[in-house]
């Protein structure tokens, strides 16, 4: 693990808010049309941004994690979420799907190879991607590792989180019958796609409310609030579902584990909040064993979110030590 002395000559401060040079749409499949758009410098070294969720799209605060004057940054929404079409749809969403779009993005950019960064599910895609395509990832950032393994989603969906959060566990668990609480994933499965829209939009508040009060160490209100309007709620909520039903659409349980070895080679770095409620910390540490070559810095006072500020400041920091390897090179 990595300790604070290591890092003395590399900023942790977050990058003034920039506005995008160029955005646009592009059409991955008959049904799919997602939201792209790039910042910083055109000429830099490209970055990837990979929102987590999934279902939760983009926001403009992502830019700031990068140096706009040596990285081009790219942005995009994941199929169904932010202002990528059909919104919070879920035929022919899977993980692969969505690999597949990285690709056609980077192509349609005309981008060689680019760095990963990626937290939460973000972190799962990432991992995914760049074990599928090593050959065009210069580099990784990872934060709030989620693996999508049984335990889990067992851990924050099915009451192990509600031991620490029983306040905010207890209005996710009341919309469920009693008799159907033998696994909530199921029984929001069934009501975030219900004929009805109302049922729809309340199993939607719920599920993002639970996660939003969640994510940070201490209480945030403009997140929570995130979990009141009905349009983010229903992508958030429903592309999740889908995805943790289908068990990230991988072939096994540990499937991202057991393909570490396709990218040991790649310089990566891990920042994971000790408290993260959301993507406890056993599984960084379970990459982190399998995967030892990578850099982990864990955060003491963080949990899950990226916006708090210990875990902002070790994501720019990783930044700033990739792009000090790029231009020593």
């Amino acid at each position: 693990m990595e300790s604070d002395k290591e890092l003395p000559e590399f900023s942790r401060k977050l990058y003034p808010n920039i506005e995008p040079y160029s955005s646009g749409f592009l059409k991955v499949s008959d049904i799919h049309t997602l939201y792209w758009e790039q910042s910083g410098n055109p000429d830099g070294h490209p970055v990837v941004f990979l929102h987590g969720g999934p279902g939760g799209g983009t926001s403009p605060s992502n830019r700031r994690f990068f140096d706009p004057e040596f990285y081009r940054i790219i942005l995009f929404d994941q199929r169904g979420a932010g202002q990528s079409t059909p919104h919070a749809c879920l035929v022919e969403n899977t993980t692969w799907d969505l690999i597949s779009d990285i690709e056609k993005l980077r192509e349609h950019l005309e981008i060689p190879e680019w760095q990963v960064f990626g937290g939460s599910w973000g972190s799962t895609l990432a991992l995914a991607y760049s074990q599928s395509h090593p050959d065009k990832v210069t580099g990784i950032v990872l934060r709030g590792i989620f693996l999508l393994r049984k335990k889990e989603i067992d851990w924050f969906y099915e009451g192990g989180a509600a031991a620490i959060y029983p306040d905010a566990w207890e209005p996710f668990r009341d919309l469920i019958p009693e008799n159907e609480r033998g696994c909530f994933v199921d029984a929001y499965k069934k009501r975030l796609n219900s004929d009805d829209q109302e049922i729809q939009y309340a199993a939607a508040r719920a599920w993002t409310m639970w996660e939003m009060m969640t994510a940070h160490l201490l209480p945030n209100n403009e997140n929570i609030k995130r979990g009141e309007d009905d349009k983010f709620s229903l992508a958030f909520a429903r592309i999740e579902n889908h995805y943790f039903v289908n068990k990230g659409f991988f072939p096994s349980d540990g499937f991202l584990l057991d393909n570490i070895d396709k990218i040991r080679h790649i310089k990566t770095m891990i920042v994971q909040g000790r408290y993260d409620m959301c993507c406890p910390m056993m599984s960084a540490w379970d990459l982190h064993k399998a995967w030892p070559e990578a850099d982990l810095k864990v955060v003491q006072d963080a949990g899950h979110s990226a916006n708090e500020p210990g875990i902002a400041e070790e994501l720019v920091a990783a930044n700033e030590k990739l792009k000090h390897m790029k231009k020593g090179q």
